[in-house]
């Protein structure tokens, strides 16, 4: 940077702007321009002629790019450069690209990142009043104006512990996000494909093998001219949809290829998502944007009707894939319909599907997602109907993992033994749990706790360094948790299942509209950008939560779950049931979906996942309610804590957001 004039570099700059497909103009330029000046002086003043700096460090998982790290000798700087803005979402946009860091890279693991907001509409620097007393991790975001940069980078120099950071080393090492399924969605669209995708978190090489094998699959079938099932299993959070959206918005966009899934909430979330970010992207109306993304998100359903309907022909696309396949409709589900909208199905939906696909001369592909144990309502077929319709229909071959032989429900098994169709292949099956971003741990303990196994989950939750989960009993505790949580620009939402009928008495009566699913997911509450106000359908606004319906497929940086009625301790056991008029009511014949509804609702956090169990009716009271027992609630909460869930402390546990008032 030194060796080059701050125009030369600006210009750099903006080239590598419009690579991206972002439009480059001269009020950017500039602004690059006066960052470049204040940066070099600011670098010479504090003695940083040896430190190292990226401009533009690409932060992949957020698409967007940092405006300056500088590598002193002990700490890491994320700047962001603001002409004159030092609002509450500056400030989060900066911590959110050191929060990045220091979750995804890993030279940055062992070292302090500072995230700075530079704003012009800052005079100098003025430095906190107490130092932090402890330098890891990511501090809370500082100020400064262009003249006071050297003020800060001195300042921390004089303050951090010297922690032998070595500039070249930290370029050179890994950066392995995993993106969130809509940061996915909306990258692997813009750029078809990515590569980078496919070795995200490369130190966990389920996902990348997955990838290739899927991709290896397709070329197979394209090559021999044949039509294969592809199966993809795995656990919950292990990146199932992130390698189906990776297979249709990749090279293979160019046969023809949708994601279809039966998920109404996914397909709002991900249609508005890719709108938005196609318009500002490249400008335009957002009515045309979302007729593109349509054809590339599509409701399975409609899918499936539209083939089946008299004259279809063989659809435009060559692959799909099928969302949640375990859960495609049985051929009663099919004909029944739903509520709204009567069926025109006449056989199972995998039936129909093969049927669609197989109208194609020579090669088809159906990419089968396979999500165990998150079958949450009747009608769904299983992987045993997937192997019926395979068997009886010679055009088509499968390929999958051996998980498909070996689910104790013979609903779930895609036949009793290996068939000849069906070719085994390890790598399709996801292991590795991939959602929580730095504690892996959490699949394996909500399967420990939902298997009544607590002296299990609390060695597991023993041997995390901070385990993730808290249990509190105050609603307000939990809400303040969430928004501590909320650092940078994190999500944070409310959960609760669709069968939680009386956490009405405890004052959490509002489910997510299904209008208002997309803008709970999108819009923002605690920190809004630009002019936009703050949006009381947020999710983060912490007042409507999302039933397992609306969030399933689909994730948050930090849950608050609210635990209900409908799964609760008997006998030392969990104990379904279902609200109906004035009680509660024992569910035996399908106990089995309230426990898969709490698991996903368990497995939706990226980071931590707060539970929020009720205090109930007190038996002595004068108006005890016996829907809202309080003993009931309590066997629930202690349970949760002997599965080593930690008791919420929210002035220890938990960071404070930052404000600008508090740091100027």
């Amino acid at each position: 940077m030194q060796a080059e004039e701050p125009a030369v570099t600006a210009g750099l700059l903006a080239a590598a702007q419009a690579t991206r497909g972002y439009p480059g103009t001269p009020e950017q330029q500039a602004a690059w321009h006066d960052a470049v000046v204040a940066l070099r002086a600011a670098l010479r003043a504090a003695g940083g002629d040896a430190w190292t700096v990226a401009l533009e460090y690409d932060l992949m998982r957020l698409e967007k790019r940092a405006d300056a790290v500088v590598l002193t000798d002990r700490a890491i700087l994320v700047l962001e450069f603001k002409q004159a803005d030092a609002s509450a979402a500056a400030l989060a946009e900066a911590e959110d690209y050191a929060l990045d860091l220091r979750d995804f890279h890993a030279g940055s693991r062992a070292h302090p990142v500072v995230p700075v907001l530079v704003s012009g509409g800052v005079p100098g620097f003025a430095p906190p009043r107490q130092a932090p007393l402890i330098w890891h991790g990511v501090l809370p975001p500082m100020v400064c104006g262009p003249d006071g940069l050297a003020a800060l980078m001195r300042w921390v120099q004089s303050t951090a512990p010297v922690a032998a950071l070595d500039g070249p080393a930290w370029l050179n090492a890994p950066y392995r996000p995993v993106p969130g399924i809509v940061e996915a969605a909306t990258m692997l669209f813009a750029r078809h494909g990515v590569a980078e995708i496919a070795a995200a978190r490369a130190d966990a090489a389920n996902l990348r093998e997955t990838s290739t094998a899927i991709a290896r699959a397709v070329a197979e079938a394209r090559r021999d001219h044949v039509k294969r099932v592809v199966f993809v299993t795995g656990i919950p959070g292990a990146g199932k949809t992130l390698c189906g959206l990776n297979a249709v918005f990749g090279a293979a966009r160019q046969d023809g290829a949708a994601f279809l899934t039966g998920n109404a909430p996914l397909v709002a979330v991900l249609r508005e998502a890719l709108a938005r970010d196609a318009v500002a992207r490249r400008g335009g109306a957002k009515a045309q944007a979302l007729r593109e993304v349509k054809a590339a998100i599509q409701n399975v359903h409609r899918f499936l009707e539209d083939g089946a309907a008299p004259g279809a022909g063989a659809p435009p696309e060559r692959i799909i894939v099928f969302d949640e396949a375990q859960r495609a409709w049985d051929e009663a589900k099919a004909r029944r319909g739903t509520q709204n909208r009567p069926g025109t199905l006449t056989m199972s939906e995998p039936a129909h599907a093969l049927d669609i696909m197989g109208r194609h001369d020579g090669w088809a592909v159906v990419v089968a997602l396979i999500g165990n144990g998150q079958e949450i309502n009747t009608g769904e077929a299983g992987l045993s109907e997937w192997g019926r319709v395979i068997a009886a229909d010679p055009r088509w071959g499968a390929i999958a993992a051996p998980r498909v032989l070996a689910a104790a429900d013979p609903l779930q098994r895609l036949a009793p033994t290996q068939p000849p169709w069906l070719v085994i292949d390890h790598a399709l099956d996801l292991t590795v749990p991939l959602r929580a971003v730095r504690d892996a741990s959490v699949a394996g303990w909500v399967e420990a706790v939902l298997a009544n196994d607590a002296a299990g989950a609390a060695v597991i939750a023993r041997g995390a360094a901070a385990f993730p989960v808290f249990v509190s009993r105050d609603i307000d505790a939990v809400r303040a948790a969430l928004r501590g949580f909320a650092r940078g620009r994190r999500r944070v939402g409310l959960l609760r299942s669709s069968g939680a009928k009386r956490l009405r008495g405890e004052g959490l009566a509002a489910e997510v509209p299904a209008e208002d699913v997309a803008d709970w997911f999108l819009n923002d509450f605690l920190h809004p950008t630009g002019t936009a106000a703050r949006d009381v359908r947020a999710s983060d606004a912490l007042e409507a939560a999302a039933t397992e319906y609306a969030c399933q497929g689909l994730e948050l940086d930090v849950t608050g779950l609210a635990w209900g009625g409908d799964l609760v301790r008997g006998d030392g056991q969990w104990r379904a049931r279902r609200f109906a008029g004035t009680r509660w009511l024992a569910e035996r014949a399908e106990a089995h979906y309230v426990l898969n509804t709490y698991r996903v609702l368990l497995t939706r956090a990226r980071n931590e996942a707060v539970i929020w169990v009720p205090r109930g009716s007190p038996r002595d009271d004068a108006f005890h309610d016996p829907t809202r027992d309080a003993a009931t609630y309590d066997a629930i909460a202690d349970f949760l804590i002997a599965c080593g869930a930690r008791r919420l402390d929210t002035a220890a546990a938990l960071p404070a957001r930052a404000e600008p008032s508090t740091l100027l």
